[in-house]
């Protein structure tokens, strides 16, 4: 049986290319918010990072009525990186809109979250969207993105689907590119007529696919999904099973159950089959479990995550400067936390090493596990961290594998040649080179993931911030060789202490410091950038001797050159692999594993 009065349809695209800002006008159309009332942009990204760096992080739910109809709503990531949301969610729906930039086309993204779709047999609306840019060229697009649709081995039925043009950002939505600029209604009309009805037996017994978890302090995990079958009601009692696990089966009853409007989540006492709904007060609930009825468990298939590919770990801060900044120091705070992060996020992977101070901790990409170390430290979390490093595999023959990812860059022509250099220098294969529009040649590489480690930064200096770079895993293949890392060396403080303005100006001479008067470092702490290869010990909380003629106003003639500000990213990209970052609320301070110069000289001969 079909249930006519809902759709459930997830919006899918590559990062920027305007999914949230999309969702915000379907929530405004529809009347969400009064006609007085001031929304800030982008009103799904409700995390601090996705308001801040622009993405999206999480998948988010809403609903929304047009006419009779509710319109259940995923807002997905666009990041490879947090893929595994996306990949996840699309068990929920019925369909999916694709939304691709009339001006970039199809990106890496598009076509990762756009095979995923397709293999769950979803149809899909493509809406070209950003149609008022200067640059725009919706025709080409869309004959770009029927070209990827055919290269996914698209069914007939998939290929035949609608087209439509929006911008976003102005509000409008519109069958054919001639017609007038004027409101949502088109979007919300192609969706009622193309995405079809959730279908199930409203009668048989209950079944739920836990798609996603989200966790509150107050009431703990909440499991948010899609009811394939019967209905589902408070305090009712149900079974827990799962497809990847066939040994589970646990009582359980629902606490509460909620349903979307809008921004909100509203309490209701039943669901009906085909409802997007939440329910609470299951603890050790997880992605892919199926909640049933005690009568009949039976689980629904739920695909496996993809794996992770890079790895770091996660200690206890050790620094002489330990303990001073931070509200959560020792191991059990953040071992609880790491744990905890288990609870939301299904592509991370935390495991406990030989050391209980030490915790290795895997995810999807560097920005996956930045995003972790920032909202940590925004939270109190003082600890250190290493130098990312692949997850590498051995098939069969023993052959070592490495995580291979495929890389599109678009850069002005002028910057072709050194991003070629370098990433070619990094084990990258070049295999595509083409033109695009407004002076840009667009790059393909297939490079390692160790490669592109610590490449992002110096990309955006060598094109001088006209370089877009998108990446995304491609496969495991044998390993590719040695590589290093880093060309530059370390300026390392000789003591402890406060710096003072007379030693870094003796030490800015060997290189870019990272360090300002009046800060406080420690031997062993790396304190600026050597050009050339090697490590330097400088002491930079040297004072000038004192004598009888000296005057009080000598040291004003000092003239400092401005220290480097780093951002987290910039400083994980920096570490070498016998290096850790140590981060604390208010500071990121990158030093050697080992402080001690004369033990760090033997570890390094031994190494040789």
């Amino acid at each position: 049986m079909k249930r006519e009065d809902v759709r459930n349809v997830a919006i899918i695209a590559h990062v920027d290319h305007g999914k949230t800002t999309l969702v915000d006008e379907l929530l405004k159309s529809s009347g969400v918010f009064r006609a007085n009332q001031e929304v800030v942009e982008r009103v799904m990204d409700s995390n601090d990072i996705e308001r801040e760096r622009g993405i999206t992080i999480l998948s988010k739910n809403t609903a929304v009525f047009y006419k009779n109809t509710r319109i259940n709503i995923i807002d997905t990531p666009g990041h490879a990186d947090f893929g595994g949301e996306v990949e996840r969610v699309l068990k929920m729906v019925n369909g999916v809109i694709l939304v691709v930039d009339a001006y970039e086309g199809p990106m890496p993204q598009t076509k990762f979250v756009l095979k995923k779709a397709l293999e769950l047999d979803l149809p899909a609306i493509v809406c070209i969207n950003k149609i008022d840019r200067p640059e725009a060229r919706p025709e080409e697009v869309i004959d770009e993105v029927l070209e990827l649709f055919m290269d996914l081995d698209a069914s007939d039925e998939q290929l035949d689907c609608p087209f439509l043009f929006a911008s976003a950002r102005a509000g409008f939505a519109k069958k054919q590119l001639e017609d007038p600029e004027e409101d949502m209604r088109p979007l919300f009309e192609t969706i009622v007529d193309y995405i079809p009805a959730p279908e199930g037996d409203p009668k048989a017994d209950t079944q739920m696919l836990i798609s996603t978890i989200d966790y509150n302090e107050y009431v703990g995990r909440i499991g948010i999904g899609k009811i394939d079958n019967g209905t589902i009601r408070v305090n009712q009692e149900c079974v827990i099973v799962n497809h990847h696990d066939p040994d589970k089966l646990r009582k359980v009853k629902i606490g509460k159950l909620y349903q979307f409007d809008g921004l909100n989540r509203v309490e209701v006492a039943e669901a009906q089959m085909g409802d997007i709904v939440a329910v609470s007060g299951i603890t050790d609930l997880h992605i892919g479990d199926t909640l049933c009825s005690p009568e009949h468990p039976e689980s629904i298939p739920f695909q496996k995550i993809s794996e992770p590919t890079i790895a770091m770990n996660f200690m206890v801060n050790d620094s002489p400067l330990a303990g001073q900044e931070g509200k959560y120091v020792t191991s059990r705070h953040i071992r609880e936390r790491l744990f905890r992060e288990l609870n939301t996020d299904v592509s991370l992977r935390v495991e406990e090493t030989d050391s209980p101070d030490c915790f290795k901790v895997s995810g999807r990409g560097e920005l996956h596990l930045s995003v972790l170390i920032e909202n940590m430290r925004r939270e109190g979390y003082e600890f250190a961290v290493s130098k990312a490093e692949v997850l590498y595999k051995y098939n069969e023959r023993n052959q070592k594998l490495e995580p291979m990812e495929l890389a599109y860059i678009d850069v002005p022509e002028e910057f072709t040649g050194s991003v070629i250099q370098k990433l070619t220098s990094r084990k990258g294969e070049l295999q595509g080179m083409s033109p695009v529009s407004g002076g840009y040649t667009r790059l393909e590489f297939a490079i390692p993931s160790r490669g592109l480690i610590g490449y992002r930064g110096e990309f955006l200096t060598d094109t001088k911030g006209n370089g877009i770079m998108n990446t995304i895993f491609d496969e495991y293949a044998p390993y590719k060789g040695d590589l290093n890392y880093r060309k530059t060396g370390s300026l390392i403080a000789y003591e402890s202490g406060e710096t003072i303005t007379y030693g870094l100006f003796n030490a800015q001479e060997r290189g870019l410091l990272f360090v300002g008067p009046g800060e406080k470092v420690y031997g062993g702490m790396v304190i600026g950038q050597n050009p050339k290869a090697e490590d330097i010990e400088v002491n930079v909380c040297k004072t000038k001797k004192l004598t009888n003629t000296r005057s009080s106003s000598a040291d004003e003639a000092l003239k400092l050159v401005p220290k480097k500000e780093m951002s987290l990213e910039q400083c994980l990209e920096f570490i070498d692999t016998d290096e850790l970052l140590e981060v604390t609320p208010a500071n990121l301070r990158i030093r050697k594993k080992i402080l001690d110069p004369t033990l760090r000289k033997r570890a390094s001969f031994k190494k040789q």
